[in-house]
């Protein structure tokens, strides 16, 4: 195949061998498996974004931080400038992530550096060696739906441990590999500890997950891990190996149950979207 523009500078400088073919393509990247010193891994090219792709991300952006005051006002004012900073300080966020969950444990892709824009990181496959398919592709048993709900909350919490939530976690950015769930896509992951929507994406990415095992084990929609995991991190005393109940009984003081709601929804729309997807798909087959 041609080599994308993208990657042309990574094979010149022989950070890549070769590009075996396309992987996938979004609004925001393209992915690429590609060969490197012997090994079969993927490369994500980053897209430019416009500007309206940035004020639909400004949730995600609070706490981040920048170089400095120039710019910090530059980012403040959508100059050139400031567009450009924040499209370095979202893909950089990115980066930041895998190498600090993946030393955390966290199942994640193990990156191989960033190179020119590209991120060059583990290629997730099944037991075959084939690209590992994403949750929502898969058939489960309600035993093995409850063991990936298990594993995933368990990976939330180390998540959060380390200060950081995914922010867009759902069927459609986790993969199934061998030993079970992968977390990818990490551009939107937010501070914990600075930004004030953290809690309530937080709760839609449990939710997201329990929707969507929800389909082989019904009761995994129920809990309040969220809550529960929320709680002991404000309290510093969240652990990697902190054993979460589901059950969650709400403080005497007020929550933010406009918050609350609006995850809530976000996941009931979401799980109705993909539901409509399916039955579209298989309506065409």
């Amino acid at each position: 195949m041609k080599t994308p523009r993208g990657l042309q500078a990574l094979i010149d400088d022989g950070v890549i061998d070769e590009v075996i073919r396309p992987l996938k393509s979004g609004k925001e990247a393209a992915v690429y498996v590609v060969r490197a010193g012997g090994e079969i891994r993927c490369a994500k090219v980053y897209k430019d974004l416009r500007q309206r792709s940035f004020q639909a991300r400004a949730q995600y952006q609070e706490g981040r931080k920048v170089r400095g005051s120039r710019e910090a006002r530059a980012m403040a004012k959508s100059t050139h400038y400031g567009r450009r900073q924040q499209e370095a300080v979202w893909k950089n966020t990115e980066v930041d992530a895998l190498y600090r969950l993946a030393d955390a444990g966290v199942r994640v892709p193990r990156p191989h550096g960033f190179f020119n824009g590209v991120l060059v990181m583990e290629l997730v496959t099944d037991a075959d060696g084939r690209c590992a398919p994403r949750l929502g592709e898969v058939e489960l048993s309600p035993e093995r739906a409850r063991e990936y709900h298990a594993i995933l909350i368990r990976q939330i919490v180390r998540m959060l441990c380390v200060g950081l939530v995914h922010g867009d976690l759902s069927e459609y950015n986790v993969l199934v590999g061998p030993e079970g769930p992968v977390i990818i896509d990490l551009p939107q992951a937010v501070d914990a500890a600075g930004n004030h929507g953290a809690l309530a994406m937080l709760e839609r990415d449990v939710a997201n997950i329990g929707e969507c095992l929800a389909r082989f084990a019904p009761e995994l929609r129920e809990g309040r891990h969220a809550r529960e995991m929320w709680a002991l991190f404000e309290a510093s005393e969240l652990r990697p190996e902190s054993v979460l109940t589901g059950v969650f009984d709400d403080p005497d003081t007020a929550p933010d149950v406009q918050a609350v709601m609006e995850a809530i929804n976000d996941a009931r729309a979401e799980a109705l979207i993909r539901q409509q997807g399916r039955e579209a798909a298989a309506a065409g087959e």
